[in-house]
């Protein structure tokens, strides 16, 4: 019966605060959802899927142990879910400031890797390892899921993959050895906030759980690239070294693993 009150009075409080008004849309990201910025809150609106059950669960496991949005409510509602979080401070590092200083930006990455590879995952209630991944994957393929119209230009076609099975066939053909570690799933730069070198937020957690580590510094090597070719904008920032990232972590680039990740990543 408690349980059943908690609920409604979540449920409640999303309904009284979208009935309110007074909130803007956040449109940076590329996640499918709707996102509306309130004074001090944050709503996430997407379409109710595990990846959004996941993306509650997670915020909430992480209450704690990294810095992630406290939850303020969650419902479902007409296949939507409702998440209400409070907002991350610092800036995106996708931000003007942190794209004029790599610098400082590589570093704040590889902080935020390496804070989530600390992370204990003995109790993670969520596994991202390749044997779910792929199998999400083919429900994708199954299902006509993958967006043919976001991907890299020479996945598909002459030089790439004939099709989406085709990709799949070969994700199952050569799946790597993993390096199990708590993942971000999305690590991409408008998802990690700071300020300067410090990490201040984790956002949008729907693929997180345990995976391998190098799911997370794929994602990364691959973000920073597309935001300094000016891919989501207007302006592109010469004179970035791609090996910046891999210094600031204290390892060699795994070009295979990296490869594969970001080609597993075209199917979601």
């Amino acid at each position: 019966m408690a349980i059943q009150v908690t609920e409604n009075m979540e449920e409640n409080k999303i309904d009284r605060l979208l009935a309110a008004g007074g909130y803007t849309a956040d449109e940076i990201g590329m996640s499918g959802s709707s996102v509306l910025l309130f004074e001090d809150q944050v709503l996430k609106i997407q379409d109710d899927s595990a990846e959004a059950e996941n993306e509650y669960l997670m915020t909430r496991y992480l209450q704690g142990k990294l810095p992630v949005p406290a939850v303020y409510a969650y419902k479902k509602s007409d296949g939507k879910s409702y998440l209400l979080m409070g907002k991350c401070a610092g800036e995106m590092a996708c931000s003007d400031g942190y794209m004029e200083n790599p610098h400082i930006q590589c570093k704040l990455l590889a902080r935020g890797l390496k804070m989530l590879w600390d992370v204990d995952v003995s109790d993670c209630p969520s596994d991202q390892r390749l044997q779910y991944k792929l199998k999400q994957a083919a429900y994708n393929v199954e299902k006509g899921l993958v967006d043919l119209e976001n991907v890299e230009p020479d996945t598909f076609g002459e030089n790439g993959f004939a099709n989406p099975s085709h990709l799949l066939d070969w994700l199952y053909a050569n799946m790597p050895k993993e390096e199990a570690v708590l993942s971000h799933g999305d690590y991409c730069l408008p998802n990690l906030f700071g300020r300067g070198e410090e990490v201040t937020g984790y956002i949008d957690l729907g693929r997180s759980g345990i995976a391998d580590k190098w799911c997370d510094i794929a994602i990364c090597y691959r973000s920073i690239s597309q935001n300094y070719s000016g891919k989501y904008s207007r302006q592109a920032y010469p004179g970035y070294d791609d090996l910046l990232l891999f210094r600031e972590l204290g390892i060699e680039p795994d070009w295979e693993k990296i490869r594969y990740y970001i080609l597993l990543d075209e199917l979601f």
